[in-house]
């Protein structure tokens, strides 16, 4: 691997070890899904702000590339040192005061009505007492202007949530699409 495939592939997700995981009746799984469900919420609401106080301030945002191969090349599928989005707190906060707070937001203006249908969610515990792994499936319906039709953008997420201070805040998160060719004409929209 080249210096510059280093810089540019995220950070290793821990692994998921399935004797870790929290069964869907533990009140932990319940926080969690509840909190998953609060964030699509505010994303749909276009209410940013609110979005933006659930990131760690160390977060690492990632949609890496996704390509078709072969069955027995399935492992290569995603890309991680090419992607649609890699950001961290502060480009995140950029975005998010670009479509808040400037004109120049024109692929977000006027905003873009979306659905996130947040849904097979397992949590597992990680090796550290504060943090979580959780693994989702997204599915993102987008409509923009007067259109008569949507985008469906279907997910697969993994995020690790961080308890500070009493709440969950998302510490990394990667969102892999399943579509090798995105079909919306823009990702101006949070994942």
């Amino acid at each position: 691997m080249t210096t510059l495939q280093r810089v540019l592939e995220p950070t290793p997700l821990p692994p998921t070890i399935r004797a870790n995981r929290v069964g869907s009746g533990d009140p932990l799984y319940a926080e969690i899904n509840d909190f998953l469900i609060d964030e699509a919420e505010l994303l749909d609401n276009l209410d940013l702000s609110g979005w933006s106080k659930l990131l760690a301030k160390d977060i690492e945002y990632n949609v890496p590339l996704r390509l078709t191969k072969p069955f027995r090349e399935a492992n290569g599928t995603v890309v991680r040192t090419v992607q649609h989005m890699h950001d961290n707190y502060d480009s995140l906060m950029l975005r998010v005061k670009r479509i808040t707070d400037t004109r120049s937001a024109w692929g977000e203006d006027p905003p873009s009505r979306t659905r996130r249908l947040v849904t097979n969610v397992r949590v597992f515990k990680t090796d550290r007492d504060n943090e979580y792994k959780v693994l989702s499936y997204l599915l993102i319906t987008r409509n923009r202007f007067d259109f008569d039709y949507f985008d469906l953008i279907p997910c697969e997420r993994t995020d690790i949530l961080r308890r500070v201070d009493g709440s969950l805040q998302i510490a990394r998160r990667e969102v892999v699409v399943d579509q090798a060719v995105i079909g919306t004409p823009n990702l101006g929209i949070f994942l």
